[in-house]
């Protein structure tokens, strides 16, 4: 009796157990906090000992700070004290190393990494920003509009450039005293026995810095009047010579858009101020040197670029407007970064973006004059893009060699050029990609995140600055995320895997080394249900291309074998891989349908990222072509090897997915019985200039390829049923892009949709009550129109 009283108890908690693993809308929609909160923000101190990072293993209110010995693995929260050492490794260093500087609250602190002192050295109102060690160890840095030097033996500071707001003859812009200002100089001396004293030994009360002492100019500095342009990019050459600049020129005419918010404190609506359209009017750009020695100012020549004047060849398509831009033969616009200097200071490169993308050059820099020289041209016909291609991605080997990333080959790879022979070498080549990269403080070594071994695997390497082969540092299947320490010692790796959310491991920086777990932040009610580790496939599509999907089988097939293809977001994006997905409620969706029948798949369509150039450009003039006919191409693969029936398919997805599920259901009504589109695009020429202009031109200059791209020109062919979900408050994919499409159903006389609205949620949305809503609502969508 004894013994059958046991059984009976452990079955009742078994049956418990499983009752509370049961996914529903309701459980996994509620605040993600219930999965566990994963580690984020790893930064190392300054000695590479101790590595700091934010958690929250308790689910309180927020995280706090934590941090672990690299050597030991002893864990422990982290008070304030502690965790401001974390800053060292943030610090810019003199090329011997013996100093560090950084900027902090608007405030600059000089670091001594021997002693671990910090010596602060500005107080000031006026903000203190990007300093760093010129050649021979004096700092420099930026406030306001002006760059000054700050020589660190007897503190003296200099101011090297004079930009002044306004036009020259101006008389505020030079400086003359208002009545106000007057009023308030003679009220400060009358009152202040300080100020009468200083004055009287030229010594005046200045306040600007603590501990100190301004050196008087000797000269007067020439000033450069802005007028009604915008300064950025002030970068001064190692050996504080030349000073390079750059000028915006505002758009003007540009339109922006209105975002009416309907729940307010205020009870009256307000309205959100929005982006501009695709096709609206850009900003320009101009770049200068300024040669302290010459005290003279001249412009960086880009009319010398070659290719400047080559029009794309889209353009070919339009007979008319060929004629006109081939008559007024326009260089085009484009946008200088750098100069990036060598430590030498004996040459500089600077990178050019054509305004239209189809442009990125690498060039050589002649800062006595302004003339650039070609060093690289990397031309797409459709747009430059990729990991790791354009500016802040390139960098000195050594006083001749630079490095860069280029599609060249078809897929993102690091090159070396010599700028004194002309020299290019490919360091990297393959089928895969490198996805970030980080030259080694020697400069001897290069850290690679790669996607060797498969798309959906990203590995850490490191690989010899001449050249030969990849050493894997990681092991971990899956995806490494690695924060390397400021000795070059130690990995701190951000892990995870598909059906396992990301966790924080430890390793040396040796090849074979074991990782050893850190954090454990996955909840005991997450751990109860047996997450699927989906099928991870591929298939050719139509057009011979490989093609890689998860697919989540039905663990009981329903009678009607249905399936749901959910379609992911765009933006240059991947979510067919082995680590823990963005896509965390989907994910774990896509389980609760696979537990109730149906088959889901998850499709990393043409122009999904981590698969090289043409993939990624595949979609170029025709949004909702290649990409559509891969959700059809996948369809027809789960049929034939799945099982599932092929007049019982829906599929959701949202942002890009939700455009694609409208693409679907207008042109592909036969394959598509139901879809629910999510934050969906449906004119593209109401999107940003930005990402669409990249892939469709500009609608006035390629109105075929937004016409053919746009789903509101095919509503019409709308059979199924379709839900479209939309927060109110999306300053993103703006609420009248679902608007119009409703109202064009309506003229249509369409009967077949519904459009559920968010007052309170913009692109991504935040309530769990607007998540479990919007996918009940998805759910429910699904078994009427799929199991019937």
């Amino acid at each position: 009796m004894k013994k059958l009283f046991t059984l009976l108890l452990l079955a009742g908690a078994s049956a418990q157990a499983q009752q509370n693993s049961a996914l529903s809308v309701e459980k996994i929609m509620r605040d993600q906090k219930w999965i566990g909160v994963a580690p984020t923000n790893f930064r190392w101190a300054a000695d590479s000992k101790v590595l700091f990072f934010d958690w929250n293993p308790e689910n309180k209110d927020k995280s706090e700070g934590f941090q672990v010995q690299a050597a030991s693995l002893k864990r422990e929260q982290s008070d304030e004290k502690l965790k401001t050492a974390a800053i060292g490794a943030d610090y810019i260093y003199s090329g011997d190393r013996s100093l560090g500087i950084v900027e902090k609250s608007g405030d600059l602190y000089l670091y001594y990494p021997k002693t671990k002192q910090e010596q602060r050295l500005t107080r000031t109102i006026e903000r203190e920003i990007n300093p760093r060690f010129l050649k021979d160890g004096t700092v420099v840095f930026q406030r306001g509009d002006n760059l000054f030097t700050l020589q660190l033996k007897n503190n003296a500071i200099t101011q090297l450039t004079n930009f002044v707001k306004g036009k020259a003859g101006n008389t505020a812009d030079k400086g003359k005293p208002t009545i106000q200002s007057t009023w308030l100089k003679d009220e400060q001396t009358e009152l202040f026995d300080i100020i009468k004293k200083r004055n009287k030994e030229g010594n005046p009360v200045r306040g600007r810095f603590a501990n100190l002492t301004p050196e008087k100019p000797e000269k007067t500095i020439k000033p450069i009047y802005l007028e009604e342009k915008f300064l950025n990019g002030l970068i001064v050459s190692p050996d504080g010579r030349y000073l390079s600049y750059k000028l915006m020129t505002p758009a003007a005419g540009t339109i922006n858009t209105i975002v009416p918010n309907f729940i307010t404190a205020s009870g009256y609506v307000e309205d959100i101020a929005g982006r501009t359209k695709v096709g609206e009017p850009l900003p320009t750009f101009q770049s200068y040197i300024y040669d302290q020695q010459r005290d003279t100012v001249y412009s960086v020549h880009t009319e010398q670029i070659p290719g400047i004047k080559d029009l794309p060849d889209y353009v070919k398509d339009y007979p008319k407007q060929l004629a006109e831009r081939q008559k007024k033969n326009e260089d085009r616009q484009v946008n200088l970064s750098g100069p990036y200097w060598n430590e030498a200071g004996t040459a500089a490169i600077m990178l050019a973006d054509a305004q239209d993308n189809k442009d990125l050059w690498i060039l050589k820099l002649d800062a006595a004059t302004g003339n650039l020289s070609i060093v690289d041209r990397q031309r797409d016909e459709a747009w430059i893009g990729g990991p790791g291609i354009g500016w802040g991605n390139v960098g000195w080997v050594d006083q001749n060699r630079f490095y860069f990333q280029s599609e060249a080959s078809g897929y993102s790879h690091l090159y070396l050029a010599n700028i004194a022979s002309g020299e290019k070498k490919q360091l990297t080549s393959g089928n895969w990609e490198v996805q970030k990269l980080e030259l080694s403080k020697d400069k001897k070594t290069f850290y690679i995140t790669a996607n060797k071994d498969h798309p959906g695997i990203t590995q850490f390497y490191k690989l010899d600055v001449n050249g030969g082969p990849l050493v894997q540092l990681t092991s971990m299947k899956g995806g490494n995320e690695v924060t390397l320490s400021p000795d070059e010692k130690w990995l701190a790796i951000n892990y995870s895997y598909m059906n396992k959310p990301w966790e924080l491991y430890i390793q040396p920086n040796k090849p074979g080394a074991k990782a050893v777990q850190v954090t454990n932040s996955t909840s005991e009610e997450f751990k109860a249900y047996a997450w699927r580790e989906p099928d991870l496939v591929s298939f050719k599509n139509r057009y011979g291309a490989a093609v890689y999907a998860r697919v989540y089988p039905a663990k009981n097939p329903h009678p009607n074998r249905p399936a749901v293809v959910f379609v992911h977001g765009a933006g240059y994006l991947q979510n067919v891989h082995y680590w823990w997905s963005q896509y965390s409620r989907e994910y774990m969706f896509n389980n609760m349908l696979a537990d109730n029948g149906y088959t889901v798949i998850d499709i990393d369509y043409t122009a999904s990222s981590g698969y090289g150039r043409n993939h990624r450009t595949g979609i170029y003039r025709h949004m909702g072509g290649k990409d559509l006919t891969d959700q059809v191409d996948g369809v027809k693969m789960l049929v034939e090897k799945y099982n599932v029936n092929p007049k019982h398919v829906g599929l959701y997805g949202g942002s890009y997915g939700g455009f694609i599920t409208l693409m679907a259901l207008f042109n592909e009504p036969d394959v598509f019985a139901s879809g629910a589109a999510l934050r969906s695009v449906t004119d593209w020429a109401h999107y940003n200039h930005g990402y669409t202009s990249n892939i469709l031109n500009e609608p006035y200059n390629d109105e075929l390829a937004y016409k053919r791209s746009s789903p509101i020109y095919f509503a019409n062919g709308l059979k199924g049923n379709l839900l479209m979900c939309h927060g109110m408050v999306d300053v993103n994919v703006q609420f009248q892009d679902i608007v119009r499409l409703s109202q064009r159903f309506i003229e249509l006389g369409k009967d077949n949709w519904e459009l559920a609205v968010y007052p309170v949620e913009d692109h991504g949305f935040v309530e769990p009550s607007s998540w479990t809503d919007e996918y009940k609502r998805i759910y429910k969508l699904f078994e009427t129109t799929l199991k019937k």
